[in-house]
């Protein structure tokens, strides 16, 4: 039975995102985009258990990862940042490891 992401040390985070890593490049090559994806995704949330929480800050606006959205943080729960992403009205969850630096103000 496989690990939780929560129950696992730094460490064992890292070796599971690596191996997550060669598993993505693996079916991107088979051209495998449904199974890359899904890596891709479960990566991201490895790297979420990474972080600390506490350094999100409800209020504030976050560049996102993909470098062209930002994200305002309404709150968080757990590894989870909700909130809304530039232009959209809808209230969403994303994993606080898609949150990069913060906006500056203008």
């Amino acid at each position: 039975m496989e690990k939780r992401f929560s129950d696992m040390d730094e460490y064992e985070l890292k070796l599971e995102i690596a191996m997550l890593n060669e598993k993505a490049k693996k079916a991107e090559q088979l051209g495998n985009s449904n199974e890359y994806a899904v890596y891709e995704r479960r990566k991201i949330l490895a790297q979420a258990y990474l972080m600390d929480p506490a350094e999100i800050e409800p209020g504030q606006v976050y560049h996102m990862t993909d470098g062209e959205s930002f994200f305002e943080v309404s709150y968080l729960n757990g590894r989870f940042a909700w909130g809304y992403r530039t232009g959209e009205r809808e209230l969403v969850g994303v994993p606080i490891s898609l949150l990069g630096d913060k906006k500056l103000a203008n």
